[in-house]
């Protein structure tokens, strides 16, 4: 059964491994700390955050350290995208609502309307919308 969405080979080879004297002794770690990075994990991929910037965020984490400053270096940036997809999100929804209504006798009308119509124009980057559409 899953723990958090984990399968339970991972939380078992962590576990283990953090138990195995040498691996301990390196890393410093106790199973919670190994488990603690694992939810965050997979709290910070379930968030968007790339393995990159999760990396980043663990890279030279001791486990007493707090962990306020590098959540909020990370949010301020993740917001940035998060604004910016919704943004997208909200242009090809309009889009696809006109979709709905589209009565183009052929393949060749209903492209040359998309090519002219300012929904499309402007989820290319060109021109503010109107409501005028396919």
């Amino acid at each position: 059964m899953p723990v958090f969405g984990l399968p339970p080979s991972v939380i078992t080879r962590s576990w283990a491994s953090s138990r195995h004297p040498t691996v301990r002794a390196i890393s410093g770690a106790t199973p919670s700390d190994a488990l603690n990075r694992l939810l965050l994990i997979r709290f910070a991929s379930d968030m968007g955050f790339t393995l990159a910037e999760i990396k980043i965020f663990l890279s030279g984490l001791r486990n007493d350290a707090p962990v306020g400053p590098r959540w909020r270096k990370l949010a301020h940036r993740k917001i940035k995208q998060v604004d910016a997809s919704i943004k997208r999100s909200r242009q090809l929804k309009s889009l696809l609502e006109h979709l709905l209504l589209c009565r183009c006798p052929s393949l060749a009308v209903c492209i040359q309307r998309l090519s002219l119509s300012p929904t499309m124009q402007k989820l290319q980057g060109a021109g503010p919308p109107s409501s005028r559409s396919l």
